[in-house]
């Protein structure tokens, strides 16, 4: 049954695909943090182990948020590898132990979300109507400002 939301099914279409991209980016993200947690050595290892669990944990929480949205406005959450690898905007890295390498790539990969989540505010708003959606892509984007800042600060 379609959702009769006040948008243009249309609308609720491109909508979809677009947070089915951030999704992904969420998901692979994810994956990347959790290797970090798997894979960290050194003098930190503890703290940062530590970290690195809260961050794959709220990583997660995030990825449920998307996908529930995308059913939500009436479509199916994109999540087999496939589909995931096939519509993420981040790359998939090399295994490190080194805490700069891996703080490093994880903060590049939540300033890609950051900078996408900005246009999709704009695009949600003025291209397909849906404040809804633009409100959804701004508490994304503050909550990864957030995880941005935090790496940022083991990176000084």
């Amino acid at each position: 049954m379609k959702a009769n939301i006040g948008v243009l099914d249309e609308h609720l279409k491109q909508i979809a695909l677009e947070l089915n991209k951030v999704l992904a980016d969420e998901l692979v993200l994810y994956a990347k943090t959790r290797n970090c947690h798997w894979n960290i050595e050194g003098p930190n290892f503890m703290e940062l182990h530590a970290f690195y669990e809260e961050q794959y944990e709220e990583l997660e929480e995030y990825a449920d948020e998307v996908a529930e949205y995308i059913r939500s406005i009436g479509h199916y959450a994109q999540g087999r590898y496939a589909d995931v690898l096939s519509l993420t905007n981040l790359l998939e890295s090399e295994y490190s132990n080194d805490q700069k390498v891996q703080l490093k790539g994880l903060l590049d990969d939540h300033e890609t979300i950051i900078r996408n989540l900005r246009r999709l505010i704009d695009e949600f708003d003025t291209k397909y109507n849906d404040k809804g959606a633009a409100d959804f892509a701004t508490q994304m984007l503050q909550k990864h400002l957030k995880k941005a800042w935090m790496i940022r600060s083991y990176l000084k």
